[in-house]
């Protein structure tokens, strides 16, 4: 199947590939739990995959096709083309990312990039552009070998610190990669725990974030590894400290226009805005197997360490699932709103469209949204959380996939490829948990039974 394409993007591609003496070129794309994969093609077979795709085995692929269903093509986005920072020299590569399409032509329904992109086009119909700007939080440790990575975080430092940020020089490297990836950093700094960090970059269209995202993770990783360290996006990989988060932030523009703004309302934002907020706290319950996709994901999201699990919003509350921030009176179009659940071991494709899709079932609805908490949730007993109508999230990835189970709109968004292997993936990583005999438990209970 040829595919027109942009005679200027491409002619901007190969002056990068000539100026760069650019010899391989990495496909891109990510299985359904968000791991990147890869074809690797010469550069001379470029301007063909271009045009004509190129044929890959998905049949290995997480969640991907059955042996029987194996033949798909790759076709790239070409303005997704970037030189890959740290692999510059005489054989250097550049990678692209894919739209991964069935022999027929069609998009592959287990393409998580596809599915975002069919839900944000839901949303353009409506008339609504959906952005996003996700922080990711994430741990460096120490790293001898890669088979022998210590648990200990890299440096003492606390939130925003700078004489004990011993990462300080790592976070510099690590933006220029990513600005060489062009993506716009905006800050980067030393996070609440020892040894953890977060680096921001500019809020844009979900799709364009989506792929910054994944591209942060494993440039994140690159660099650290060349640092002697270890970059690490596991919700909660030290006990007793905060875990790592990936609040997003969230608006709809009708064209220029931000759609949430409402200088007339106490929080400064529309109906609209409010009818988002209240889809996505109708659908949160499942959504959260997609935003918090792991068995250590819920030992994050409990009381005490800065993790939302209760069905609120607020302003100022940072206790509440979703959060309003404050923006200054002559910046209006940043308004947003803020979800604080879902984490960075995430596939961020799958992640912000089930999110949008909850939001927009919202405004179809005019749903209403229940009225802000701004008391500190963290110390409600359960008489109050029930006075205020509060429910909570899921306390285990067990209970996260049941609610999933019984959400045909959150389905939706996913489509029924990616749903029915997204599940059947996650029940056999909890099904082989809830087997699993821990360390803790036989310090626990063999000495007393």
């Amino acid at each position: 199947m040829a595919v027109d394409v942009s005679n200027e993007a491409l002619q901007k591609a190969k002056d990068l590939i000539a100026s760069e003496n650019v010899r391989f070129i990495n496909l891109q794309f990510t299985d359904i739990i968000g791991m990147v994969k890869s074809v690797t093609i010469p550069v001379s077979q470029f301007e063909e995959c271009v045009e004509h795709g190129k044929w890959f085995d998905g049949s290995s692929i997480e969640g991907f096709a059955r042996i029987a269903e194996s033949d798909m093509q790759l076709f790239p986005d070409l303005d997704t083309f970037r030189v890959i920072p740290y692999e510059r020299g005489d054989n250097a590569s550049a990678r692209i990312i894919c739209r991964v399409k069935e022999p027929g032509g069609n998009d592959f329904p287990g393409d998580p990039r596809a599915a975002l992109i069919r839900v944000v086009e839901e949303a353009r119909a409506l008339g609504y552009e959906f952005n996003t700007g996700p922080e990711l939080e994430f741990f460096l440790f120490k790293l001898s070998d890669l088979e022998n990575i210590e648990v200990l975080p890299h440096d003492r430092g606390g939130y925003f610190d700078l004489s004990t940020d011993e990462a300080y020089d790592v976070r510099k490297d690590m933006v220029n990669a990513l600005e060489d990836f062009g993506i716009e950093v905006e800050t980067s700094h030393h996070e609440v725990a020892m040894g953890q960090h977060e680096i921001d970059f500019k809020y844009a269209d979900a799709v364009s974030t989506a792929d910054a995202a994944v591209t942060l993770r494993y440039t994140l990783k690159a660099v650290a590894e060349r640092h002697g360290l270890h970059c690490t996006f596991m919700p909660k990989p030290v006990f007793g400290i905060n875990g790592s988060g990936m609040h997003v932030h969230q608006s709809l523009f009708e064209g220029a226009d931000n759609a949430f703004v409402d200088p007339s309302d106490s929080y400064g934002i529309s109906k609209l805005a409010r009818h988002f907020i209240a889809g996505q706290l109708a659908h949160a319950r499942a959504m959260i197997a997609l935003l918090a996709p792991t068995v250590n994901s819920y030992k994050r999201l409990v009381p005490g360490f800065e993790a939302p699990v209760y069905l609120s919003w607020a302003r100022v509350n940072r206790s509440a699932l979703i959060r309003v921030p404050r923006v200054s009176s002559g910046q209006l179009k940043a308004t947003r709103v803020e979800l604080r659940c879902p984490d960075p071991s995430s596939n961020p494709y799958l992640a912000f469209a089930v999110m949008l899709k909850a939001g927009l079932d919202g405004i179809k609805k005019e749903m209403e949204a229940p009225e802000p908490v701004e008391e500190n949730l963290y110390l409600f007993d359960e008489s109050m959380l029930m006075k205020h109508g509060v429910g909570t999230l899921p306390g285990s990835l067990g209970e996260a996939i049941q609610e999933l189970k019984k959400d045909e709109l959150v389905q939706e968004a996913l489509g029924e490829h990616i749903y029915e292997r997204f599940v059947e993936a996650k029940q056999m990583e909890w099904d082989e948990y809830r087997k699993y005999v821990s360390k803790w438990e036989i310090d626990r209970y063999l000495p007393i039974f």
